[in-house]
């Protein structure tokens, strides 16, 4: 009667045990869905011609951007702190229930053209899109976005 009730305790146990582990793993799945925010944002004009290219890379603290030719060996590159006040402006150029609808287009660059790539990483998912300013519906996005990075930027490093 004994090894009865031990295996009522171990089944007993076990279940609270299961149902405690699967409630506490639902309620952090929920909250990390709500928080699902932009951590990085590149963009980069790379030409197949002429071998310039410029890269703009910001993250919650900083921006940084990079510019130059290969054929010629130039480099130049700028980076500054970003205040949270900043890193909301710009992110909030970004509507994230969109982002998945956004088109990419065909490269260019192989034919001689220049490649606008951006990058969006969010808490939940990474993005990329080529030349997406064929897209006549969400590019505005792209287009405010910029507008706003023009305003941080030096004259010489805008994209």
């Amino acid at each position: 009667m004994s090894a009865i009730k031990f295996l009522r305790l171990k089944i007993l146990f076990s279940t609270v045990l299961l149902l405690t582990f699967f409630s506490c793993q639902k309620k952090s799945e929920k909250t990390t869905s709500k928080n699902n925010e932009i951590t990085f944002i590149s963009i980069s004009n790379v030409s197949g011609n002429f071998d310039d290219y410029k890269i703009i890379t910001i993250t919650k603290d900083s921006i940084t951007s990079e510019q130059g030719n290969t054929a010629k060996q130039l480099h130049k590159q700028w980076a500054s702190s970003l205040s949270p006040k900043t890193w909301k402006l710009l992110t909030g150029a970004f509507d994230l229930k969109t982002l998945d609808h956004i088109k990419s287009s065909e490269s260019i660059q192989a034919k001689g053209g220049t490649d606008e790539v951006f990058q969006i990483k969010t808490s939940k998912k990474s993005h990329v899109y080529v030349n997406s300013y064929h897209d006549p519906i969400y590019y505005r996005q792209f287009e405010k976005f910029k507008s706003q990075v023009d305003k941080i930027l030096p004259n010489e490093h805008h994209p």
